[in-house]
């Protein structure tokens, strides 16, 4: 899709029945359709439902989806540089306007409930579930299989929106994996308004369920556009989900299969310096074409990171790569020049080689069309090297981490010596080094069960070792929650 269509869910609602059957319109009043309405709809005409589904990837990039004004509230991204800020790996050097700076970076927002941050997280992820039931509820509930392909197809997407929605709630809002602890609602229909909490195990048996269907409902899929999700990114996501429970022989087996579909390759030495600014790159999974039509520019992940955007790390808010992150990788490696040297200037160790406008004027891109990334193959690659190390596979695993590495350094038969527990330190380090900046360094910090120390550039906590279930890394269910869901009064332990 060459560009995406920014569709609140209101006005899909409003006028999901456009497209539809002259019949159709003529015998049911349009102004306000029920999921039952825009069902019987779908089986005419899949596109009732597709405009409702591309609303809900609009929602992922839009501003005020987590229900602030805030500079920091615009989607999956704004919750992408919580998580890089909360593992240490992403650095506010500098802070001049104090976006971050308390709340994320000085860990106030996951220690005070009454923060707008805990809320923007908990409404983000819960908007994007209750509009993927949307789509579920008019294709015929949780248990349907669609007659139609294409509604196969929109099936599958909300299925599995859904779950990545589910598990970043549970990363983000419990310390560790516990089946048995008590820790958000699951609502699977639009009947579900307010609910108790529910157990991680019950979430996550609901999780792999959606993505499995999902898996299933998305086999043969051609997609528009890398904006939708296909059946390999599904994988991908279930992939994340088994990893964080540690069920790895799933972990292996679904990033194999993603690996050997031969659909993207990996993005070379020359693409890792070339901007991460093009959803076109082979090696991305999953990720939007941002265009002038989507109206982004200030407030945005572009407007918080890059220099040569019209930017807050331009104009005194740098994100810079934690200083022993950056000491960690070797002169020899490519991505090492993604990153500004040290010289003792403000644009020390930002990305300015990684994240780029491609016109490289400081503080020139104000209309953003660089794009987001979502998801890459190397992410299956360092999954399965980890999988497979967990596993004791580890010569597989030192196969799986160079096919990566021999496209970022010059030289990496060292892997060949390393096993046990000396290997998986370097695929967690890899994995923190290739993904710098991409929103995956807290999932990563979770699964590897790490303390994070961190390095002189940041403006807090420097050289104060906190463990991966420190409930400073975890937000508090939000104040408005538990004032209004009499279900919940208490927060997670």
């Amino acid at each position: 899709m060459k560009s995406l269509l920014k569709i609140s869910m209101i006005s899909t609602l409003l006028f999901a029945g456009v497209g539809c059957s002259e019949e159709f319109l003529d015998e049911q009043p349009s102004e306000f359709l029920t999921a039952g309405q825009i069902g019987e709809a779908a089986e005419k005409n899949p596109a009732v439902v597709r405009g409702t589904m591309t609303g809900i990837y609009s929602l992922t990039v839009e501003t005020g989806t987590g229900g602030t004004t805030g500079h920091d509230d615009f989607g999956q991204k704004g919750y992408d540089i919580f998580g890089d800020m909360l593992s240490g790996d992403m650095a506010l050097s500098v802070s001049t306007y104090g976006w971050y700076r308390a709340d994320i970076t000085e860990f106030q927002a996951p220690q005070d409930f009454t923060s707008n941050r805990n809320y923007m997280v908990w409404r983000y992820y819960y908007r994007i579930i209750r509009s993927a039931n949307t789509v579920i509820d008019a294709l015929g509930g949780n248990e349907a299989i669609p007659e139609l392909d294409e509604n196969k197809y929109l099936m599958g997407q909300a299925k599995a929106i859904r779950a990545h929605s589910y598990f970043y709630l549970t990363q983000y809002f419990a310390k560790k994996y516990n089946p048995s602890a008590e820790i958000l609602p699951i609502y699977d229909d639009l009947q579900d308004q307010n609910g108790p909490k529910v157990s991680m195990g019950e979430i996550y048996d609901f999780m792999e369920k959606d993505l499995n269907d999902a898996i299933t409902l998305l086999d043969g899929f051609n997609r528009a556009g890398k904006n939708e999700i296909n059946k390999t990114v599904a994988q991908g996501i279930l992939a994340y989900v088994y990893g964080s429970k540690g069920e790895w022989q799933q972990v292996y087996d679904l990033t194999s299969s993603v690996i050997n579909s031969g659909q993207y390759t990996l993005m070379s030495a020359e693409e890792v310096l070339g901007g991460f600014n093009d959803v076109n790159t082979s090696g991305w999974m999953w990720g939007i074409d941002l265009t002038a039509d989507v109206d982004l520019g200030l407030v945005s992940w572009w407007g918080q990171v890059d220099q040569y955007t019209y930017s807050y790390a331009w104009a005194g808010d740098a994100k810079a790569i934690d200083s022993d992150l950056y000491a960690a990788i070797p002169d020899n490696d490519v991505r090492k020049d993604q990153f500004e040297a040290p010289v003792g200037a403000y644009t020390d160790l930002m990305p300015r080689n990684k994240f780029y406008d491609p016109n490289k004027v400081i503080g020139g891109q104000a209309v953003v069309t660089t794009d987001y990334v979502y998801m890459r193959v190397a992410e299956m690659y360092l999954l399965k090297a980890e999988a497979a190390a967990q596993l004791g596979m580890d010569a597989d695993a030192a196969a799986t981490l160079k096919t990566l590495l021999d496209e970022r350094v010059d030289d990496a038969s060292y892997v060949d010596a390393l096993s046990g527990g000396d290997l998986l330190d370097e695929i967690y380090l890899q994995t923190r080094i290739e993904l710098w900046g991409e929103g995956k360094s807290y999932l990563a910090m979770k699964r590897n069960k790490a303390t994070i120390s961190r390095g002189d550039n940041h403006l807090s906590f420097v050289g104060v070792a906190i463990p991966y279930d420190d409930e400073r890394l975890t937000f508090e269910i939000p104040e408005s929650e538990i004032q209004f869901n009499p279900f919940i009064s208490d927060q997670n332990e």
